[in-house]
């Protein structure tokens, strides 16, 4: 007895359409973000008020109004688009298709979506929010998604003919939920999948660079392992032994390795594959690859694969071996299943071929093996890639999880989970700065490298060199460096560093939306990531000190304490006025993420004054103009006082040759002024001609002294203190050699960059810095007053 009766069955039909200009009618209509209409003149009036607009030309009696779709329609619209550009031509022409999966008139349900080719079949639902927000339970319309998919099935059957493979997809825009969230689990239990907003931006970046070949790579992604047809591919073949590995050579036509291949991409949308390292193919190359093959070019290189078989075993059947080599030839027995064969190298081959006349009657060779871990196709990736294209740096950073997760060394193991965690934080769907950290592939508001940059400066994780910790950066981390346990422990501190940063950038979301919704403001931006990083390090710090915490110490508990500091940051932005926000967020170039950093501590310390870290006190002593001043005044005495001092003693020691004894320095000092003259010249400055004596640098000055230290004239008459006794100071460390009564040379060459550049508000001194300076020009000024 059919499942379904006549009428049900012309009414489903009715409602689906294969009208190639149809389809593209409705797919332009779908495109644009407004519903459009054309109504009578005299309807105009009252449609306004309800939202239409009128828009372009109208005749006399008919006029066009549109209006912006629901973000409900917006997406369904948007989902049906996709499967339009992924070559489907059998689709749902409106929102009004009901299908039913019982005998009963109640047991009917209305899909958003249908999308149907030759081989399978799409039942698409869609849910959506206008703002990102936590997801809401979907239980009781996923209970009983078993019965309603075996009853789809049935009927589908029944209208397009047994052997087609239906998929029902539950769509999802602007919802958070976490991985082990009870729906997502009923999904998985009934072979559903979930599309969300990584899978929607990974399949429109698929259509943009793979065109109508992005079909492969989706069915891979929603098929995976699923089987194609029971009929094994038979293959002649090599299989021989390299690297300790067993390895298969072949050739097949591409048609076929693009239906059963799929490439790890670097995107949220594959994250359960990880580790992923492939790029997203080049469309002019594609392209270009494409014209190459349809005029007759081929590779003779082969495509590289990995053949996974823990659901679908390949068999190798071999002929008799010969004498002469270990090398056997026989047949390869290929089950023919959807995303079996992970491609490690040579994707932009294969694909190159999607688009040909040649993809169903060439064949291209290949080297396959088997059910090798991910961390072994990634190093074949990466050694086969380092000579060819590089790898781009964002893409390195975030293949450092994979690379070093099980290294020997504990610098590396860190550079491991820090990039964990920053892909932790973007890629789970509870974070708040989900999808908004560009990832591998993935775009983002935001940048990768300012997380990497802050993480490394936070004190969150410790940081090493070789396997030597740096102690005064793990004191207060979330890594506890004691325990020898390092995968447990590393698992551990990502966590506790993903929730304590995840709850403070879900403080400002819920409590300060206006900074949180901004664009490139305050917090979400790359200079507000590395600073309001930073701060979340700084305060963890001061609070663990204060509080005697430990790396395991709940993130509630430690989140209580720091709730104050952070939130009198945010009330402290909110207060600013116009121009100290201008004044802030027109701050760019070198440094700039480290002024908005204590920035923000300052305006933390302005009503918490015990909050006063270190760096922050040596950032305020750098801004003070009178002790920069004051250690100006000692510097340019100073290296007034070397400079009288230095010529007038070779002038004594030398007298007429004392120019010609220093020769090498002059020229360079020459140089030098011949340099600033023509600089000033050209610049239109009327200043007066440098001369050489005047373009003595510190250095210079300390190879004069050390080479003539202890330098006496030949007249014993004359009045004279050498170099080594008008230039021994005495830092406190005791003077037993020449070079520890010279040592202040190079510390005072060192601040000179410091104190000779008055326009900056980066290179400038602290009073450690200043009282050094002090010390020295009394010395040299016994008994002047220094100020």
């Amino acid at each position: 007895m059919p499942f379904l009766q006549p009428h049900q069955s012309a009414s489903i039909k009715s409602k689906l359409t294969s009208d190639l200009s149809t389809l593209g009618k409705l797919y332009k209509a779908k495109k644009s973000e407004y519903l459009t209409q054309n109504v009578n003149i005299n309807l105009v009036e009252d449609l306004l008020e309800l939202g239409w607009e009128e828009f372009g030309n109208h005749l006399k009696t008919k006029a066009r109004l549109r209006k912006l779709k629901s973000h409900s329609i917006r997406f369904e619209d948007e989902v049906w688009c996709q499967f339009y550009e992924l070559g489907y031509r059998t689709m749902n022409f409106d929102e009004n298709f009901i299908l039913p999966f019982g005998k009963h008139p109640e047991e009917t349900k209305q899909i958003d979506v249908v999308a149907i080719d030759e081989e399978t079949v799409f039942l698409i639902e869609c849910r959506s929010s206008e703002i990102l927000k936590k997801a809401p339970s979907w239980k009781d319309e996923l209970e009983s998604l078993s019965l309603r998919i075996s009853g789809f099935k049935k009927s589908m059957d029944q209208l397009l003919g047994q052997g087609k493979k239906l998929k029902y997809i539950f769509a999802t825009r602007n919802f958070r939920t976490n991985e082990d969230n009870s729906d997502l689990l009923r999904l998985a239990r009934t072979n559903s999948y979930y599309y969300n907003d990584n899978t929607y931006q990974y399949i429109n970046g698929l259509i943009r660079n793979y065109k109508s070949a992005a079909k492969y790579q989706f069915l891979g992604l929603v098929f995976k392992n699923q089987l194609i047809n029971t009929d094994k591919v038979e293959l002649p073949c090599i299989r021989g032994d390299m690297g300790g590995k067993a390895y298969y050579m072949f050739s097949i036509e591409p048609q076929t390795l693009l239906k059963m291949s799929f490439i790890l991409h670097r995107t949220r949308a594959n994250e359960s594959e990880m580790p992923t390292y492939q790029r997203l193919l080049v469309p002019n190359r594609l392209k270009g690859i494409t014209k190459f093959i349809d005029s007759g070019g081929y590779f003779p290189n082969s495509i590289i694969v990995n053949f996974i078989t823990k659901k679908h075993k390949i068999v190798f059947l071999p002929h008799s071996k010969t004498k002469s080599t270990s090398a056997k030839t026989g047949t390869l027995l290929l089950p023919h299943a959807y995303a079996i064969a992970y491609i490690i190298d040579g994707q932009h081959r294969l694909y190159g071929y999607a688009n040909s006349k040649y993809v169903k009657n060439n064949t291209i060779p290949v080297v396959a093996f088997t059910d090798l871990n991910s961390v072994e196709q990634l190093e074949i990736f990466m050694d086969i890639n380092q000579n060819q294209k590089a790898v781009s740096p964002s893409l390195r950073l975030t293949l450092e999880e994979d690379l070093f997760w099980d290294s020997d060394r504990a610098d590396q193991r860190l550079k491991a989970l820090r990039s964990s965690i920053i892909q932790n934080l973007c890629n789970s769907l509870s974070s708040p700065l989900y999808n908004k950290i560009a990832v591998g592939e993935d775009s983002g508001d935001l940048s990768f490298k300012p997380f990497a940059s802050a993480l490394n400066k936070s004190g969150l994780i410790p940081t090493a060199r070789g396997n030597n910790y740096h102690i005064n950066t793990a004191q207060y981390s979330l890594y506890n460096i004691g325990r020898q346990n390092h995968n447990s422990e590393m698992e551990l501190a990502k966590k506790r560093v993903v929730t304590l940063v995840s709850k403070c950038y879900e403080f400002v979301e819920e409590n300060y939306p206006s900074i949180y919704n901004r664009d490139q403001s305050f917090i979400m931006s790359n200079r507000g990531t590395f600073a309001f990083i930073c701060f979340i390090g700084s305060i963890n710090q001061f609070i663990s000190e204060r509080h005697d915490l430990v790396p395991n110490t709940k993130i509630e508990d430690r989140f209580i304490f720091m709730k104050p500091y952070v939130s009198a940051l945010l009330e402290g932005l909110n207060s600013l006025t116009k121009e100290e926000e201008d004044s802030t967020l027109s701050i760019y170039g070198s440094g700039a993420d480290v002024r908005w950093f204590r920035s923000f501590q300052l305006i933390v310390n302005s009503k918490f004054p015990d909050y006063e870290p270190p760096e922050l006190i040596d950032w305020k002593e750098r801004q003070d103009e009178e002790l920069q001043n004051e250690g100006r005044k000692y510097g340019v005495s100073i290296e007034r006082y070397m400079k009288n001092t230095v010529i007038s003693n070779m002038k004594i020691l030398y007298k007429e040759d004392w120019e010609l004894e220093i020769n090498s320095i002059k020229r360079e000092c020459l140089k030098r002024a011949e340099e600033e003259n023509e600089k000033n010249y050209k610049e239109g400055l009327r200043k007066d001609r440098a001369i050489w004596t005047d373009m003595f640098t510190i250095m210079d000055y300390k190879k004069i002294i050390s080479d003539y230290w202890t330098k006496m004239p030949n007249d014993k008459n004359i009045d004279f203190t050498n170099f080594q006794d008008t230039f021994t100071v005495d830092l406190g460390e005791g003077t037993k050699s020449k070079s520890d009564a010279m040592r202040w040379i190079s510390y005072f060459n060192s601040y000179r960059n410091l104190w000779a550049h008055e326009g900056t508000k980066q290179k400038r001194l602290n009073r450690t810095e200043v009282d050094f300076l002090r010390k020295v020009y009394q010395f040299f000024y016994k008994g002047t007053d220094d100020k």
